[in-house]
């Protein structure tokens, strides 16, 4: 009974379409312009949040930084006094690492902008960063080609190198660099691996296609390291189940202020910051554009829904007559009722389909370093808000219709 209740709906539907092609169509044309506003919009706002995202992967996943200066700014407090705190230490790296407990894992590490050389070719702004073993274990290190460092090679301080592909393919043009050498400041290092290919992101932040990882003793050879120099910084990688890192920055900060011996009513001469903070930041951002989108894309479907609800009207009078017949046959109301109501969800239905199309041929439209692609879930999103739109727009009509008198629809023309 319900299957034939679909099918018959269907096909009343298709009948509405092919009985006046061009007033169905432009009924519709507001279902589908709202669903393709709505749906675009989302589509365009979480493509472009996941890119950015992206961008800011160097900071880690679940990361507690220690710095001097906090990311969202100080709000009234004196920009000078950030300037007066002591920068992080090894020392302090080591102190934490032996007496934290809710961190996964921490470690240290410092960069600079490096000149690289090979031969006759160079390579110029190449993101140099001294790290420790425990490195991999905070932050994502994609290795494509060759390996990372060892606990011996970090530990005795060899010059041995890991390359981005901007870089390899700078100074090895058409080579292998694995097994090759290249100069840091004068100082020959081995390339022992090479990091996955990121392509070019929406801003200028440091890409793995540009990076240069060397052990971090090897580093502080070449750099100075420290207040005076290059200030290196404490990252530490938070336990799945402290939600927030909480915990973790209450206990970072309590051994902290302890090694730096601050008294109880002295304030904190360093920063805390997590990575999600900024991540968190954006998608604020972005919630104010997605509500933008509902409500351009509201208007639309506010229309679209007149338009089905007018196709339905006209076709209860149409099928009045029909009407009156099934019901003296023993049609009961809940049966007209759903027909109507199915009819007007495959309507909408049609429409919010047409919108989903437009928008996954939008997909294809290249924009650049932007690649845009429609969820799974907007699709849900599109299809489940045209059936709400079918049904808020039928329900009146349909309604109506259960409700006409068998005698009274028989006799009408």
């Amino acid at each position: 009974m319900f299957l034939k209740l679909i099918w018959e709906s269907f096909r009343f539907a298709l009948q509405a379409l092919k009985s006046n092609l061009t007033r169905t169509i432009l009924s519709l044309l507001g279902v589908t312009i709202g669903i393709f506003a709505i749906i675009a919009v989302f589509t365009l706002v979480d493509s472009l949040e996941k890119n950015i995202k992206a961008s800011f992967s160097f900071l880690g996943t679940n990361v507690i930084r220690v710095d001097r200066f906090p990311f969202g700014g100080g709000g009234e407090y004196p920009w000078w006094k950030y300037f007066q705190r002591p920068p992080a230490t090894f020392q302090e790296y080591q102190f934490l690492k032996q007496r934290l407990k809710n961190a996964e894992s921490v470690t240290i590490s410092a960069s600079a902008d490096a000149l690289l050389k090979a031969g006759s070719n160079s390579f110029s702004g190449a993101n140099l960063e001294g790290v420790l073993f425990d490195y991999k274990e905070v932050f994502d290190v994609p290795v494509d080609q060759g390996r990372f460092f060892t606990e011996l090679e970090i530990s005795a301080a060899r010059n041995v190198t890991l390359i981005g592909m901007k870089i390899a393919n700078a100074l090895f043009p058409g080579q292998d660099p694995l097994g090759k050498e290249l100069k840091i400041k004068g100082h020959k290092f081995l390339v022992v691996g090479i990091f996955k290919e990121e392509g070019e992101g929406l801003f200028d932040l440091p890409s793995k296609d540009e990076a240069c990882l060397v052990p971090y003793g090897s580093f502080a050879k070449m750099y100075n390291v420290g207040r005076f120099g290059i200030e290196p910084t404490i990252a530490a990688q938070g336990t799945e189940d402290d939600i927030g890192l909480i915990a973790l920055e209450n206990e970072m900060a309590g051994l902290l202020r302890n090694k730096r011996g601050l008294k109880p009513t002295q304030e904190d001469n360093f920063a805390l910051n997590k990575s999600e903070y900024i991540q968190n930041a954006i998608g604020s951002i972005f919630d104010v554009i997605s509500i933008a989108g509902w409500v351009i894309g509201g208007f639309s479907i506010l229309v679209g829904g007149f338009g089905i609800a007018n196709i339905m009207f006209v076709s209860v009078k149409e099928r009045t007559n029909i009407i009156g017949i099934q019901k003296s046959l023993g049609a009961k109301n809940y049966f007209i009722l759903l027909q109507f109501l199915f009819e007007a969800t495959f309507l909408s239905l049609f429409g919010g389909m047409a919108g989903l199309l437009i928008v996954f041929l939008m997909t294809f439209v290249p924009l650049g370093s932007l690649e845009v692609t429609i969820s799974f879930k907007n699709i849900l999103l599109g299809v489940g808000l045209s059936s709400a739109i079918g049904v808020v727009s039928g329900i009146i009509p349909a309604t109506l219709a259960a409700r006409l008198d068998p005698v009274e629809a028989i006799r009408s023309t």
